[in-house]
């Protein structure tokens, strides 16, 4: 059984079709376009009539090639922008509009569980307590669970790797001065940030995949430290052709790094960058409930 998500976030619209396997989500299509809704949101506080209709115009297409897969369930939720836009309801009328289908902003818990169970799903991690970090474009969210019992602690900070970044200075590469202002809005942000200590982490996310290609799979204090030093020695174009990253993604991906040591740090183990995450977590939940009906 075929089931589609498409998650309308605070810098990408993504397309997953995937079914179920015994190691977690199989993709069958998977697509991505940039639309940064967040850059709108943290500089006007709402979203544009042109911005809303190429979102709109871009999720109708995503549905379109999930039905001519003959998907048996389709779901479109929407992340931060959902939450953090005044005109967060025009943006949901304009997603059902266009698609018919049933469109859900997700609470920052929710979205939290889904990149937990997605990350974990496709993680071999045998430890008893696991903790996933999504650092996304307009959000973070850090979950702590176990694979058994699913998330037990749930945060979310209205801090992300596209939001951070329009609030530094306009810098390609970033500044040392930059990137100083940056961990003072990161630890405003954090402020009071006290989760239980997991055995093993797991990192998932654009800043996280991105990463992977710069340091290897596993983000310590070690490969933050060379990430940064790439990145602020290389302007954004140079990174993203270097190393295969989307250019837009690149432009952010220092912000998005000082996120993930932060949180790293307070976490204390090293997080390994997961396969999957909350767009998978999502379609498991949608393949139960289509197995439930």
């Amino acid at each position: 059984m075929n089931v589609a998500i498409i998650d309308v976030g605070s810098y990408t619209v993504r397309l997953l079709v995937g079914r179920r396997e015994e190691w977690g989500i199989e993709a069958v299509r998977e697509a991505r376009a940039a639309v940064a809704l967040g850059a709108e949101i943290e500089r006007d506080g709402s979203i544009s009539a042109p911005k809303l209709l190429e979102t709109a115009q871009c999720v109708r297409s995503y549905a379109r090639v999930a039905r001519k897969l003959g998907v048996h369930a389709l779901e479109v939720i929407v992340t931060a922008p959902g939450r953090q836009s005044a005109n967060a309801g025009a943006l949901v009328q304009s997603l059902r509009d266009a698609t018919g289908a049933e469109v859900r902003v997700l609470s920052s818990v929710e979205e939290g569980r889904f990149a937990f169970a997605g990350a974990v799903s496709s993680s071999d991690v045998a430890a008893e307590s696991v903790g996933v970090c999504d650092v996304g474009g307009g959000s973070t969210e850090i979950v702590v669970g176990t694979r058994a019992e699913g998330p037990a602690w749930v945060r979310s900070f209205d801090i992300g790797a596209l939001r951070l970044t329009s609030r530094m200075p306009d810098e390609d590469p970033p500044s040392r001065r930059s990137l100083v202002a940056a961990k003072g809005e990161i630890e405003r942000s954090l402020e009071g940030f006290t989760p239980p200590l997991p055995q093993a982490a797991l990192a998932t996310g654009g800043t996280a995949r991105a990463l992977r290609k710069l340091v290897g799979p596993n983000l310590g204090p070690d490969e933050f430290s060379t990430a940064l030093a790439v990145l602020t020695k290389r302007p954004s174009a140079r990174v993203a052709k270097t190393f295969g990253i989307d250019k837009e993604r690149a432009g952010t991906l220092a912000a998005g790094t000082l996120i993930l040591a932060a949180v790293q740090e307070r976490l204390g183990v090293v997080l390994g960058v997961a396969r999957s995450g909350l767009r998978e977590g999502a379609a498991l939940a949608l393949l139960d409930e289509a197995a439930a009906a």
